[in-house]
């Protein structure tokens, strides 16, 4: 059996995106130009070219291999509807106690962008529209009253904690009581 030298590097396309997410989350969309972003992802820029029609379209393809990410994270099948809310919540936590924590990539992007007609942030509201979705749909399981009404409401607490939690740093206790008041307010 042979063993291979070297472990064979993710094609330039991934690598772009892997870069985008690490260098645009820790300093900025608008602060990482496209020389440095290819720099990072150790690819020539006639290669990013190649894949992206620009920085537009990398910051696009970003944030949809990071929603596709946190919709693999949603909970699992068989937990009690409030206990797939509650689990989003304590992950968000998790994340906001890590010292690299610099808020929601999501929101980061839209408030940065600016522009809501922005590929990337028609990204981002499908991505809250999904949260929301999900919140609703677990507390329809639940029996909750007003589920869509309450499921805006989440994803609000949602935001805010992680901005929240950006600017204060760390997580609150405070967030998970209020999810938790709200759905018992709600019959959950």
């Amino acid at each position: 059996m042979t063993t291979p030298s070297r472990i064979r590097k993710a094609g330039a396309r991934d690598r772009l995106i892997a870069a985008a997410e690490r260098l645009f989350y820790t300093e900025g969309i608008h602060a990482v130009g496209v020389d440095r972003l290819c720099a990072d992802a150790e690819v020539s820029k006639r290669s990013l070219y190649q894949h992206f029609a620009g920085k537009d379209e990398v910051v696009t393809a970003m944030l949809q291999a990071q929603a596709a990410k946190f919709a693999a994270q949603l909970a699992p099948e068989g937990l009690p509807p409030r206990e797939r809310i509650l689990m989003l919540f304590r992950a968000l936590d998790r994340e906001a106690d890590s010292p690299n924590f610099r808020g929601c990539p999501f929101i980061g992007a839209a408030t940065e962008l600016k522009d809501r007609d922005h590929p990337a942030v028609r990204v981002v509201c499908e991505q809250r529209a999904a949260l929301t979705e999900y919140f609703a749909e677990a507390l329809r399981a639940g029996g909750a009253r007003d589920a869509d009404l309450l499921a805006t409401q989440l994803t609000l607490l949602f935001d805010g904690a992680s901005a929240h939690s950006m600017v204060r740093g760390g997580s609150t206790p405070a967030t998970r009581q209020a999810v938790e008041t709200l759905m018992s307010a709600h019959g959950m």
